[in-house]
């Protein structure tokens, strides 16, 4: 089976049980699929991939650590998908949580990927609320707010990393305005 093929059946066979997360994820996947043309035609499919995997640290069997970056990296990395496992581990500015959960050097097995896919993971990741629908970055920092409080953890690890998480964002942005196959992309 092709990688993005896999990678959505293992999604939605372990988050599908998991209140909202295989929607979230399919949407972030089809999102990644939108904007696709803003990486690398080679990178295409590790973006959407990436996309439908960045929360399969959700699923029951794989927490072991509690923190879903971390354990999502550990099973990718154990099925061989190294690449994969580094964009999911330190999607979405992780590593400000894992930080603050004292789980840096559990997180420094996994490269940073600073490149177009990395920031079109978080873009898309950004800009799909919890059951999938289309929101700005703004309403989804919003809602994580709202579900776990304006003192929370992972609150305040998004605080620290909005500077890198909104440059993220505004890369990708600048990319879509200048697409390689110059077609229109649909704003969220």
């Amino acid at each position: 089976m092709e990688l993005v093929g896999w990678a959505a059946e293992e999604s939605r066979r372990r988050l599908a049980a998991v209140g909202s997360r295989w929607a979230h994820s399919r949407a972030v996947a089809s999102r990644a699929q939108e904007i696709a043309a803003v990486v690398d035609p080679a990178d295409r499919s590790v973006l959407v991939a990436a996309a439908y995997l960045h929360d399969i640290g959700h699923a029951p069997e794989l927490v072991a650590s509690g923190f879903h970056p971390l354990d999502g990296a550990r099973w990718l990395q154990d099925q061989g998908l190294d690449r994969l496992a580094g964009l999911v581990a330190h999607h979405t500015g992780a590593m400000f949580e894992a930080e603050a959960r004292g789980l840096a050097a559990a997180m420094s097995h996994f490269p940073v990927e600073c490149s177009a896919v990395s920031d079109a993971l978080t873009y898309s990741d950004l800009t799909t609320g919890p059951a999938g629908e289309p929101v700005t970055v703004a309403q989804r920092l919003g809602e994580i707010e709202r579900r776990y409080g304006r003192t929370s953890l992972v609150v305040r690890a998004l605080e620290q990393a909005s500077e890198a998480i909104l440059a993220m964002v505004e890369r990708t942005e600048v990319r879509l305005s200048h697409r390689k196959d110059g077609g229109p992309i649909a704003a969220r």
